[in-house]
């Protein structure tokens, strides 16, 4: 037998900090990942994510185990530090999909931007899932 719980507000255990359930649903992450983009890629903690695809340096695909509604989703993504001091790390993406989204890593130092592999490579995503 299916449950279900209708409630407009959502408070702490206290009483307070109320927070309509609209905002939690429409501001939380639908799909986030956390893996290791060297030698072998791995996830190491991921919500929505059924697989990273490795592409070459610095190019991955993010595989969602759900699909979004649409390709209207917004991306946010990060990278740890690896390399010598000095560096700078972007990341980007493109070719939006519902179900797939291919990330590019880059570096940049003393004047040469070039993609790369990452230990420490971060992605989230915000939307609605189909």
């Amino acid at each position: 037998m299916a449950s279900e719980l209708r409630v407009n507000t959502l408070k702490d255990a206290a009483g307070n900090n109320s927070i309509a359930t609209s905002f939690v649903a429409g501001g939380s992450a639908k799909c986030w990942v956390n893996f290791n983009g060297t030698s072998t890629v791995a996830i190491r903690g991921s919500l929505n994510t059924s697989s990273i695809t490795d592409r070459g340096t610095g190019q991955y695909t993010v595989n969602k185990s759900t699909s979004f509604a649409n390709t209207n989703f917004a991306f946010m993504a990060g990278a740890g530090e690896d390399n010598a001091s000095g560096t700078v790390s972007a990341l980007n993406a493109w070719e939006f999909t519902t179900s797939t989204t291919k990330i590019n890593s880059f570096e940049e130092y003393g004047g040469t931007t070039a993609r790369n592999d990452r230990t420490f490579l971060f992605a989230g995503f915000n939307g609605d899932l189909a």
